[in-house]
């Protein structure tokens, strides 16, 4: 019988997780090596790919890892490691709409392609990110295009996977561009900046800033939902969420979230989200009410999540 599972990585304590959303209790784990990180899922949701980052988080040091994790969600197994060589520090995650996949390499500033991951043993094709410390990526539905945040040169830069000699095109946000989500006609992407703590929005055209406005503080990431009325915003700093408008960027609702958001995921059809907190909850957030409604108790750190029926 299928059910409304909860894929989350749960980084502290170094495993894939699976918990289930009617009885809200961990079903299962895959244990992983140090420190897995972004994950993403295939059409099919046959399959998971982790990046192994390897370290716990960006401000420390080290070679970290160079794997990304294959997990049958079926089986609830862990399949392979593939190897991806000297690019570390495997960071952010995606696929396009033909279940290719592409990881970024934060310490190598390269985002890799591996066109058939679930038999590929090694990326087909490397491009520079155009920045450095490139931490995470917006990506277009086709694959031509993704757009990197690239932490320490304080740039997102668009690049086309696909085409050998394209060079990058350049826009700086504001300091320390991270979270990011693409709208849904795929013409304007949405930035958190964390140190100028702004929101801002680029035109995908021209690379340019349409607009930007003060943020709350510490935003880190940014989420747009399904529906595109609406924007979840992550504050770090001040242990927040807050409800932004995606036209104006301007605050609908803010909501204080006791531990400090690190990531969310959608519900597919309900007004729900879930949002992992650094106290080793994930805090069931109604988007109707805007409050939280429940709360799932995980292992250590629990971050990027994804909900499945399985």
């Amino acid at each position: 019988m299928s059910r409304e599972i909860l894929l989350l990585v749960e980084k502290c304590s170094h495993a894939f997780s699976f918990y289930n959303l009617q009885t809200g209790q961990r079903e299962t784990s895959v244990a992983l090596p140090e420190y897995p990180h972004e994950f993403v899922v295939d059409q099919a949701q046959r399959y998971a790919y982790v990046g192994h980052y390897g370290i716990e988080h960006s401000g420390i040091n080290g070679a970290g890892g160079h794997h990304v994790f294959q997990i049958d969600l079926h089986e609830r197994r862990l399949v392979r490691s593939i190897d991806l060589g000297h690019y570390n520090r495997l960071h952010g995650m995606q696929m396009d709409a033909q279940d290719r996949l592409y990881v970024l390499s934060e310490e190598k500033s390269a985002l890799l392609v591996l066109p058939e991951p679930q038999t590929d043993n090694a990326p087909s094709r490397a491009i520079g990110s155009g920045g450095f410390k490139s931490h995470l990526f917006a990506l277009s539905r086709d694959g031509q295009t993704a757009y990197c945040m690239n932490l320490l040169s304080h740039t997102v830069a668009k690049v086309r996977p696909w085409e050998p000699i394209h060079t990058p095109v350049l826009c700086s946000p504001g300091l320390k561009p991270e979270g990011y989500a693409l709208s849904e006609d795929e013409q304007t992407l949405f930035v958190t900046n964390r140190i100028s703590q702004t929101l801002a929005a680029i035109d995908t055209a021209t690379m340019q800033v349409r607009l930007s406005v003060p943020s709350r503080q510490d935003p880190t990431r940014l989420y747009l939902h399904p529906d595109g009325q609406r924007l979840l915003v992550t504050n770090y700093g001040e242990r927040s969420i807050s409800v932004v408008d995606p036209l104006t960027l301007q605050e609908r609702a803010h909501v204080p979230t006791g531990g400090r958001a690190i990531a969310l995921s959608y519900h597919p059809t309900q007004p729900l989200a879930y949002v992992s907190l650094d106290d080793d909850r994930v805090g069931i957030f109604n988007l109707d009410i805007c409050a939280f409604v429940d709360y799932l108790k995980t292992q250590r750190e629990p971050d990027v999540s994804k909900v499945v029926t399985l």
